[in-house]
């Protein structure tokens, strides 16, 4: 797997908060803290997903896969 490098600019006190995470020891580098960050972020995304699917089934708006045709 190949890795991308993506550079952003932060505020003084967001660098700062970052680089307070890494040194606490609590991520082994800067990147490893966004890789962390997006992948609760991705987490998030789906819980809401979830959530939202889990209100539309107690609606009746849910669907009842017999089999896996049905997912098309």
């Amino acid at each position: 797997m190949g890795r991308n490098i993506i550079n952003i600019s932060l505020p003084p006190e967001m660098a700062s908060q970052v680089k307070k995470e890494v040194a606490s020891g609590r991520y082994a580098s800067v990147s490893e803290f966004f890789r962390d960050l997006l992948r609760r972020y991705h987490e998030d995304q789906l819980l809401r997903d979830l959530k939202i699917s889990q209100k539309e089934m107690k609606q009746g708006k849910g669907k009842i896969l017999r089999s896996l045709k049905d997912l098309r």
